[in-house]
């Protein structure tokens, strides 16, 4: 991806543009420069004016306050909730239970729960497995490969794909989609990009109706099948949570899995330590988790007010960094080194507040998995020196391309 519409950025502290192929591959970077030089809350009028606070006080005071900042936003666009034509509006927002203010979020997340509780997830666990080794079996021999194209971006895929009864042989679209919305926030608006969304949209209602007309064992199923305030869910609320959970099911995790793999990449130490004790790569995974995390949030400023010095107005939009504040030595001890045995680690990979992601259990299964059955197959492994690697931009930082010299199989 070039540059955004809005061009290059002339100063991170008053012009970032986290939609900038620079931002996502220099943000620990950026982060750490701004916060040196005395900037611990950045901002531009990108996507109509933009705050990037960058310490885990600020983020975590963000998360938790939701009478000033609404959720209703949680993607950063180039138009302002109240500008885009048909949104569902707050308390509701277009992809509960992410997208709701209080009250309605907390029934709206609360129905979610028992889908996503390790008693329905750990049973993934085997069919997770077979997943990761046939993606490795269908490498054949090579030495060089992708992992981030031939393996991390279909673990998500095809679980999500399989958990809601969507057919898996359309995980190119899936993938295109996600992209689409997360990826391509400072592209221009063409009428392209438009056709594609309402495809997406059309796509999700076709198998939504589908279900509805042929129940089934799946989360589309579950989901027609609950009930909030008394009554069933509408199909604008069971769409936008089908598209909240492919979308946030798919990059997330892929992300998560491929940032691992990189580290362990370039960290031979690290990756001999794991191939040795693999008992230690759910403590590991923690940490890649914490040192990686992929998910930035964002709200939006319900009011006029101040807010650590700053005058945000009504309608900002505010990211919510969470791996910057993972990154805040305030809140970890040598929190920009990465410790694969940390004992202690509270991280906010999976957010903070009412929104702390309720997929986190399917999460780290499949993270736990993918290193796991990746070591075991290739021991030794590094990044191809003459290949280079390529992050995401936007609001979820992963590896895109993953160009490895395998070198060694077991």
């Amino acid at each position: 991806m070039s540059e955004t519409v809005y061009g290059p950025v002339t100063d991170w502290a008053t012009d970032f543009d986290h939609g900038s192929p620079a931002y996502a591959a220099n943000q620990h970077k950026i982060w750490d420069d701004l916060k040196n030089s005395g900037c611990p809350i950045a901002h531009t009028e990108r996507y109509g004016g933009t705050w990037l606070p960058l310490t885990h006080e600020m983020v975590h005071s963000i998360a938790y306050d939701t009478d000033h900042f609404s959720s209703e936003g949680p993607v950063v666009g180039q138009l302002k909730p109240s500008e885009v034509p048909d949104r569902i509006r707050a308390p509701i927002g277009p992809v509960p239970p992410i997208s709701s203010d209080p009250p309605f979020h907390n029934e709206a997340r609360r129905l979610l729960l028992p889908a996503f509780s390790p008693k329905m997830i750990d049973p993934w666990r085997d069919e997770v497995i077979e997943i990761c080794n046939k993606l490795i079996d269908d490498m054949g021999d090579a030495d060089h490969i992708d992992a981030a194209l031939q393996y991390s971006q279909h673990i998500p895929v095809m679980v999500i794909a399989r958990m809601l009864g969507l057919p898996v042989e359309d995980g190119d679209k899936f993938r295109g989609w996600v992209n689409l919305v997360l990826s391509g926030i400072g592209e221009e608006r063409t009428e392209e990009r438009m056709q594609q969304f309402m495809e997406f949209n059309e796509y999700l209602a076709y198998h939504v109706n589908d279900h509805k007309e042929n129940p089934r064992e799946d989360l589309i199923s579950f989901l027609l099948n609950a009930e909030i305030f008394g009554e069933k869910l509408s199909l604008e609320h069971a769409v936008g949570t089908v598209i909240l959970l492919l979308i946030a099911g798919i990059d997330t995790t892929w992300s998560g899995i491929g940032s691992s793999l990189w580290h362990l990449a370039t960290n031979s130490v690290d990756r001999r330590r794991l191939v040795e004790n693999p008992d230690m790569i759910p403590t590991a995974v923690e940490e890649f988790l914490r040192a990686y995390a992929p998910v930035t949030m964002a709200r939006v400023v319900k009011e006029d007010m101040e807010f650590h010095g700053v005058q945000m107005k009504k309608e900002d939009w505010v990211l919510l960094p969470f791996p910057a504040a993972n990154r805040d030595d305030k809140q970890f001890a040598n929190a920009h080194e990465v410790v694969i045995d940390r004992e202690e680690n509270r991280h906010a990979a999976f957010g903070l507040g009412i929104h702390r992601c309720l997929g986190s259990n399917l999460a780290r299964l499949e993270m736990n998995v993918a290193v796991e059955v990746f070591l075991q197959r290739f021991p030794d492994f590094s990044v191809d020196a003459n290949e280079m690697v390529t992050w995401s931009t936007g609001q979820v930082r992963g590896p895109r391309t993953l160009p490895f010299v395998v070198n060694a199989r077991a």
